[in-house]
């Protein structure tokens, strides 16, 4: 291997030390390409840097993070999430498994409409959890059913995870946001036909709400429920993915619609206040600004990595794996899956998936199959131990007598769902294509 080529893997190595150590992500990207680049090429190197950096702040797709991040924090410092829940809980509340069933539909639901994982999980754990526990529901089976619903809107559109995925692939967000649709539906569907088929087999395990608490709601009551609570978010979310889908507006101009009608709705239900508008619109600066600083320090690893000849490096990598395009495909899925115990979506997005893209592009694998599995691959970096978010978020919450040990037992099996609906993905890549297919894009 040349010189600049051992500098391109020091580069790699020094940005996990940095991460271990404890420097936050942004930072330790853009030192380490700037530490390293600047040995093996000098300042030339970076010469391209200001217009790259331009290009990602003027990027009109990008647009649309900020107006997403909003319509999602929106509804959920609405207490959205609460209702939500008493109503699909009623509903479903007479089946052995039935909170289980409403616990993943929220989260759907959820997903959809906001798309916060951090929120969706400590709402679900805070409201369901102690009452899952006092029906009998064992500690590892409610806290992995919490976990694995609250990171469903990781792959449900309109996510971030899709957005970016879509910049990364040279993919319109539209035609990502399409594609992620059927998945993302089997991954809900593959959680509740295991959640029916554990209380199908052992009842004792997940027991029915008892008819007295359900009677306490009419069916007049329940019905007027659903309309008025969980109907808003749901035509909110089909008026943004449809207009979006259908080629009727752009991903900017349906996220602007879709951020003025979540606060159109929240001030119907009469809870906007000057206050909830402050702590939304930093609450969005906050995250917005963590996302596009994680972006132009991107571009700076980016640039250092191709300039020092990672790209070849790759490529010859990826000679040594046996099985052709299906076992390098796997492998980079399999990397990525691992590097999800340590970092988080963001960082394996704009660090890992640029450096193999070049040879998928190559073996001309389709950019939109490879983007869904690798959505659904990310998503896991949520569930897994020892880092994932979703466990420490739930911890934060959990009553005391559930353990971390607990919470990291209970979200394994839906690990291994997630696996086999990535199997379904990638043994039929029609899941994921079908539908921007149908469209015509």
């Amino acid at each position: 291997m040349s010189p600049n080529e051992w500098l391109a893997i020091g580069m790699i190595v020094a940005f996990f030390v940095f991460l271990l150590i404890g420097i936050p992500v942004g930072i330790s990207i853009a030192a380490t390409a700037f530490f390293f680049g600047y040995i093996g090429f000098g300042p030339m190197l970076f010469n391209l840097l200001p217009s790259r950096i331009y290009g990602v702040v003027t990027n009109y797709t990008f647009m649309a993070i900020p107006l997403f991040v909003f319509m999602g924090v929106m509804l959920e410092k609405s207490k959205l999430a609460e209702e939500l829940i008493d109503v699909i809980g009623h509903l479903f509340g007479g089946l052995p498994g039935g909170m289980g069933v409403a616990i993943i539909l929220v989260g759907v639901l959820l997903g959809a409409a906001t798309g916060i994982v951090g929120a969706t999980i400590v709402t679900l754990g805070l409201l369901t959890l102690p009452t899952l526990l006092r029906r009998g529901y064992p500690k590892t089976l409610a806290t992995g059913m919490i976990c694995a619903s609250g990171t469903l809107g990781q792959i449900i559109p309109p996510s971030l995870v899709l957005i970016l995925l879509a910049e990364i692939l040279g993919e319109s967000v539209g035609t990502m946001f399409a594609a992620a649709m059927v998945p993302g539906l089997t991954l809900a569907a593959v959680y509740i036909i295991a959640i029916l088929v554990i209380a199908k087999l052992y009842p004792h395990l997940m027991p029915p709400i008892p008819i007295e608490e359900r009677k306490a709601m009419g069916r007049r009551q329940l019905l007027m429920k659903v309309i008025t609570v969980v109907g808003p978010p749901v035509g909110l979310v089909f008026a943004v993915l449809g207009s979006i889908i259908g080629g009727i507006a752009a991903p900017t101009e349906a996220a602007a619609m879709g951020a003025l009608g979540a606060l159109v709705f929240v001030a119907c239900s009469g809870r906007l206040t000057f206050t909830l508008l402050k702590e939304v619109a930093k609450a969005t600066l906050v995250i917005s600004a963590m996302v596009f600083f994680i972006l132009i320090s991107a571009q700076v690893f980016g640039l250092a990595f191709r300039g020092l000849g990672g790209e070849h490096l790759v490529a010859r990598m990826f000679d040594w794996v046996p099985g052709g395009e299906f076992g390098a495909l796997l492998f980079m899925l399999l990397l990525m899956f691992v590097l999800g115990f340590f970092l988080e979506w963001i960082e394996i997005s704009y660090i890992a998936l640029p450096l193999f893209l070049p040879f998928f592009v190559q073996m001309g694998v389709d950019m939109v199959w490879l983007g869904i599995l690798v959505g659904l691959v990310l998503q896991t970096s949520f569930l897994t131990p020892p880092f994932g978010w979703s466990l420490f978020f739930l911890k934060g919450v959990a009553p005391k007598e559930v353990t971390t040990l607990d919470i990291y037992k209970g979200a394994l099996p839906f690990i291994g769902l997630q696996f086999l609906a990535v199997a379904l993905v990638f043994i039929f890549p029609s899941i994921a294509t079908w539908l921007p297919n149908a469209i015509g894009w």
